[in-house]
């Protein structure tokens, strides 16, 4: 306990006073999540708190007029009193807007990791036990301690700072900025949701062999067991994109990121509680979760391909890792070789024009 109290009070000596908490949260966050997993053996104690802990953050930024100047009791919330005085009695429409959206955020993830049932302690991400075998046993220890407890807790703070930004620019009322960026927010996780649900849908089928006709909207999709052999999603939105749910989470926390980044008060800001993190912090967000799931990403299509090598690797071809715009050009390049019916066969199930947004996505998943 006390090296913990050790780091928190080196920190403090450094940092702006709203991160004062936050910091401190975070400390024994990343030492309990590490702790159960050397206990447990699971090393998914952070996917765990992934849904609720970047709330957790930027609820604290967004309503810093609520804590007490002191906190009652260990790690609950409350708002130093150096913080900036208008920022210690004014709520920030801005930063209240996003947290809205954070809320919906978590909502949405927390209900796919429910029924995906990775809140059961005995549960793990099936990409750690892959890592598992590839590395010496000494070496995953020191990922699980450097990039899954420490590094990805890290990164859950991050993407709070956008609404620490937002808390400290004031606005008077809401810009045009926040009204385009609120809406396009709302769209993304309309199709992240949707994404989710396809995906659950085609691995229900794939497990059962039966269709759920009570599937969400939008993923009321007909599999054949030609979908199940295969053994991956390739209709709806993955016809667009292999991994439209990864697409449409990196594009959310941009869209935080961009909140206080294109409102009029940007950069005018409050020189003396900012300064250490306006010069540095407001593209890091978005830049960190891109990275992050690139990698991810990269890693989990790995698995992938090792377990379907022909079809995964047309796959890769035909359709475009992220963005949807850039699937018809691999389907142009593969017709200029005449590849695309063949591999249009393989994916689709049929050399038609599979890959048409209304009948792939609207068409086949509402019939």
């Amino acid at each position: 306990m006390a090296p913990i109290l050790a780091i928190i009070e080196l920190l403090r000596k450094g940092i702006t006073p709203a991160f004062y908490w936050p910091v401190k949260f975070g400390i024994y966050t990343t030492a309990t999540t590490y702790i159960l997993s050397i206990i447990t053996g699971n090393v998914s104690q952070v996917d765990r708190v992934w849904t609720f802990l970047p709330t957790i953050y930027t609820a604290y930024f967004a309503l810093l007029p609520l804590w007490p100047k002191e906190s009652p009791l260990p790690l609950l919330p409350y708002t130093p009193a150096d913080v900036f005085p208008d920022v210690a009695q004014n709520y920030s429409a801005r930063a209240l807007l996003m947290l809205g959206l954070v809320v919906i955020w978590m909502f949405r993830l927390s209900y796919n990791t429910w029924r995906r049932g990775l809140f059961s302690l005995n549960d793990e991400d099936y990409r750690w036990a892959v890592l598992r075998q590839k590395i010496p046993p000494w070496f995953f220890q020191v990922v699980n301690l450097t990039f899954i407890a420490i590094t990805q807790n890290i990164i859950l703070f991050l993407l709070a700072v956008p609404a620490h930004i937002a808390a400290f620019q004031q606005p008077s009322q809401l810009s045009v900025s926040d009204y385009l960026l609120g809406s396009l927010a709302l769209v993304d996780l309309v199709f992240e949701f949707t994404a989710d649900n396809q995906q659950y849908s085609f691995q229900t089928y794939k497990q059962t062999g039966v269709i759920n006709q009570n599937e969400w909207p939008g993923a009321r999709i007909q599999w054949t067991p030609a979908d199940a052999k295969r053994g991956f999603v390739t209709r709806g939105l993955w016809a667009w994109s292999r991994h439209p749910n990864f697409l449409c989470e990196q594009t959310f926390w941009v869209i935080i990121t961009l909140f206080p980044l294109l409102a009029p008060e940007f950069p005018k800001l409050p020189a003396k509680p900012l300064s250490e993190i306006t010069a540095f912090w407001p593209l890091t967000p978005a830049i960190v979760i891109c990275m992050l799931f690139f990698s991810s990403t990269a890693f989990t299509e790995s698995i992938s391909l090792s377990k379907y090598p022909t079809s995964y690797k047309a796959y890769q071809q035909r359709v475009s890792m992220f963005v949807p715009f850039l699937t018809p050009v691999w389907g142009f390049l593969l017709q200029i070789q005449g590849k695309k019916d063949q591999v249009d066969a393989m994916l689709f199930g049929t050399d038609a024009a599979t890959c048409n947004w209304f009948a792939t996505l609207f068409i086949s998943a509402y019939r």
